[in-house]
């Protein structure tokens, strides 16, 4: 779940004591195994700011731009429930629902990330925008008390879609998906520290998120809505890939082993190449047997040309941010010219 969702983040830390940070002392690797006391462990003095944190900054910490990864997939799944009901039956308010719950997961692991990874150090020193925690704009358990909010949000969202389909069983997924969200980066040992962030983004932002906004609507899970999910899936792994591929260099020494550092540079901008790919082929796939509107899937090519050009042209540090925004923008793309297509062949049926 992203960084369901993918991160901005960039650095290196200061190794975690009991004491506030100070800016003079030299960065040592993070100690990815220990969150420790916040309040103790990160203040807004210790990195040179002061005052509450502004309107924009908490803009800011929201991450927009990483919102194309709970849209897109409710969009599709969308498309796909149209499709697997019958002529002009349709649920607004559950997609609406389940549009809700995306986006508050979405943004409430931005902020959880925000305050796991600024307790840690490793946003001390970034490429991209400065953190509401690691960069000093506002403390940490504020940022942990907004993260935990919209956390709630989405579970009484969710709450109310379980209650509306009748299918109690999904408060475990529910569940499994806060806990996902949480541990990205949260806990002793984050996964997203050990190079299972893009597995788990695969599952959450793809898969669970398209196959379950068709079920909550229809009560079935499609081959369609799966073939979106993978998708979906694979464009968030992409961003994920983008972003990781920026950090690298800083990630290795703060000790946060993600794919990227695992594969190297180059392995990842290959893996990135294939992710974009392979909605695409997706899109092929799904038109092939009966469904030749989904070819409108291939509109949103032209979206994906400037972040591939950008990674396959080796561009590294504050050259890669581009490709976050780029390649989250093609997902959202992707995900409406599909779900038209797939709409449009199952009114025309």
């Amino acid at each position: 779940m992203q960084r369901l969702n993918p991160s901005d983040k960039l650095g290196t830390t200061g190794k975690p004591s009991g004491k506030p940070a100070k800016p003079a002392k030299s960065a040592k690797p993070a100690n990815p195994g220990r969150s420790g006391n916040p309040a103790k462990r990160a203040s807004p003095e210790a990195h040179g700011r002061s005052g509450p944190a502004t309107a924009g900054d908490w803009i800011s910490g929201a991450r927009l731009r990483t919102l194309p990864l709970a849209i897109a997939p409710v969009a599709l799944g969308t498309g796909a429930a149209i499709v697997a009901s019958e002529p002009g039956v349709f649920h607004p308010v559950r997609a609406l629902l389940a549009l809700i719950v995306a986006l508050c997961l979405q943004i409430g692991v931005n902020y959880a990330n925000d305050y796991s990874d600024g307790i840690r150090g490793t946003d001390a020193y970034r490429v991209g925008p400065a953190r509401l925690t690691g960069g000093g704009a506002a403390r940490p358990r504020s940022v942990l008390t907004v993260a935990l909010a919209f956390f709630a949000l989405a579970a009484l969202a969710g709450l109310v879609l379980v209650i509306l389909s009748g299918q109690w069983w999904l408060l475990l997924v529910g569940a499994a998906a806060i806990v996902a969200a949480w541990f990205y980066t949260g806990g002793k040992r984050p996964y997203g520290y050990f190079g299972l962030g893009e597995l788990f983004v695969f599952v959450f932002f793809g898969l669970v998120a398209v196959a379950g906004s068709t079920y909550v609507q229809t009560l079935e899970i499609t081959w369609l809505s799966v073939a979106g999910g993978i998708a979906c899936g694979t464009l968030s792994v992409a961003i994920l890939l983008a972003n990781n591929l920026r950090d690298i260099p800083t990630d290795s020494v703060a000790g946060k082993h993600t794919l990227a550092v695992r594969m190297g540079d180059h392995g990842t901008r290959v893996a990135y190449l294939l992710a974009v790919a392979a909605p695409f082929v997706v899109a092929v796939a799904v038109a092939i047997p009966d469904l030749p509107w989904a070819l409108t899937g291939l509109l949103a090519l032209p979206l994906a040309v400037r972040p591939v050009r950008v990674v396959r042209s080796g561009a590294v540090g504050r050259d890669l941010v581009p490709v976050l925004a780029g390649t989250g923008r093609l997902l959202l793309g992707y995900a409406v010219a599909l779900s038209v297509g797939v709409v449009a062949a199952g009114l025309t049926r």
